[in-house]
């Protein structure tokens, strides 16, 4: 599967829309349902305390996973990615309110390469801070 946007039409420093994900304690239960990780970092705030964190922290995967849908959204077919890697810096922290936390994401065409495919490098922050460095993605293009 390939994106429906067109490499000729994409040049390097091309960006893309940027998007921001919030992140409540009910999310966290929710992924923790679905990928069978139950840790209790993500969900017991107590816990999280007793082993240092500043509160509950949203699942490593499920950041990358919020991130990338940048990404996806942009070459409009996820099939498109064909290559993705972090670095994990900084924990999502979750408050436990109404508001929760919000993950905010951009990224831009850093590379054309070869057979039709771009790296897209992202930066994804909360808080202020980066929570996935050396955040790439290789995708093909239309």
């Amino acid at each position: 599967m390939t994106a429906t946007i067109a490499y000729e039409d994409v040049e390097v420093g091309t960006e893309l829309p940027a998007q921001s994900f919030p992140v409540t304690r009910a999310t966290l239960v929710q992924y923790a349902g679905a990928s069978g990780d139950f840790n209790p970092i993500h969900w017991n705030e107590k816990f999280a305390r007793e082993v240092g964190l500043p509160d509950v922290i949203a699942h490593g995967m499920f950041t990358m996973a919020e991130a990338i849908r940048v990404v996806t959204d942009w070459a409009g077919d996820p099939g498109a990615v064909v290559e993705y890697g972090v670095r994990f810096t900084k924990p999502v922290v979750v408050p436990n309110d109404d508001t929760g936390a919000l993950i905010e994401v951009s990224g831009k065409v850093a590379a054309k390469l070869d057979d039709h495919t771009v790296r897209v490098d992202l930066t994804v922050m909360s808080e202020g801070k980066k929570v996935l460095g050396m955040s790439r993605a290789v995708v093909r293009l239309g």
